[in-house]
């Protein structure tokens, strides 16, 4: 097995990186429609159009893309001399990918309390929690390029 996946590794690589741009293609967007949602969605056509956006983004797109970066993420993590255990950097990047998918769920929460005409919170929050995957992408490239 271990053979098999030292042959895959180039492909299993690739497949990371583009499962994680189109998973961080979705948190950087999803909060922005909900900022747009939360201003904008008591007119009753705007929010039934943000709704279906939405759930499409994390449906079709996220949730896919989360699910392939983890097979992949984890495929790398099981071939041989990748990983040193002994360094911080995969403790730093493995903190970072599970506050990463923390963060995912809690927009498929806030998805849910839209559709349930339940959002309690303002734009500006969701300003301001768009910044998350950005400071996770920071905290995960650095340990992974620079391996501290």
């Amino acid at each position: 097995m271990t053979d098999f996946l030292i042959f895959l590794y180039p492909w299993t690589k690739a497949l990371h990186i583009m499962a994680v741009i189109a998973w961080m293609a979705g948190l950087f967007y999803l909060p922005r429609l909900f900022v747009y949602h939360a201003e904008k969605g008591e007119v009753a056509e705007l929010s039934a159009t943000f709704e279906v956006m939405e759930l499409r983004l994390l449906r079709a797109i996220m949730n896919p893309a989360m699910i392939a970066t983890w097979l992949f993420g984890l495929a790398l993590v099981f071939t041989p001399g990748l990983v040193d255990w002994t360094a911080v950097w995969p403790w730093t990047k493995g903190a970072a990918v599970l506050a990463m998918t923390w963060f995912h769920h809690w927009l498929g929460r806030r998805r849910k309390a839209f559709a349930e005409g339940n959002n309690q919170l303002s734009g500006r929050h969701y300003r301001m929690m768009n910044e998350v995957p950005t400071v996770l992408m920071i905290i995960i490239v650095i340990s992974v390029v620079v391996r501290f």
